[in-house]
């Protein structure tokens, strides 16, 4: 049998990273110049990865549920009451799954965002 030619080329628009091949070479020339061992990439405009703003984002989650701020894309205000005790169950949960390890601080915001969530929600229902 005759063996034909063939040429394989590779049409797909992300890297293994997940980046667009425009980005993942623009970060490979970074690497190349820069080399920071254990250095986490971080985008400057998201916060810090801890427990506080975990709960801020659940109850930011939450307040959207409620209808008390618009969706971000399409700038609707929608309210769906049955999410928004589900994601005010969740905070409750993780204060009684965290009781006694968090600090005074962060007993204290998620103390005032429950008490902020369920007051809301019961003057909708």
């Amino acid at each position: 049998m005759e063996s034909k030619d063939f040429k394989i080329v590779d049409k797909r628009r992300f890297s293994e990273r997940g980046e667009t091949k425009a980005e993942a070479e623009k970060a490979e020339k970074k690497e190349e110049k820069v080399e920071k061992p254990n250095a986490a990439p971080q985008s400057a405009s998201l916060p810090p990865v801890d427990f506080s703003s975990f709960m801020l984002s659940l109850s930011t989650s939450a307040l959207l549920h409620l209808g008390e701020i618009p969706h971000q894309e399409t700038n609707k205000v929608e309210r769906n009451l049955e999410l928004a005790r589900h994601t005010i169950d969740m905070l409750d949960m993780l204060k009684q799954k965290t009781k006694g390890n968090l600090t005074n601080e962060e007993a204290g915001l998620l103390d005032t965002i429950l008490y902020d969530l369920k007051m809301r929600y019961v003057k909708l229902k």
